[in-house]
């Protein structure tokens, strides 16, 4: 009865693991719909310049697309496939049953 009482009034103890997994998720959602915003407003800026006179020039905002897109690729590595984790669990684990 006491731990329904916790969960039900919020203050049940959070999984450490999980509530930092949970917060770079967040983290992902947000940058990623922030580097959509960014990329659109850039490549429209760019196709009404370029567009207004017929010349498409070198498309600038590809550099931003590509540079950003490599950190928001890395972002989702480390929010949805917790590569990093499994392998310092799995090191983790050789070490304790080396002794």
């Amino acid at each position: 009865m006491d731990n329904q009482n916790n969960i039900n009034s919020g203050t049940q103890q959070r999984d450490e693991k999980l509530w930092r997994l949970a917060k770079k998720r967040t983290a992902f959602k947000k940058s990623l719909l922030i580097y959509l915003a960014v990329n659109v407003l850039l490549w429209g800026i760019w196709l009404f310049t370029s567009g207004k006179h017929g010349n498409y020039t070198f498309p600038w905002p590809a550099f931003v697309t590509l540079g950003w897109g490599i950190g928001i690729a890395f972002s989702y590595i480390g929010a949805y496939t917790g590569y990093k984790e499994s392998l310092t669990e799995k090191e983790y684990n050789k070490l304790i049953n080396k002794n």
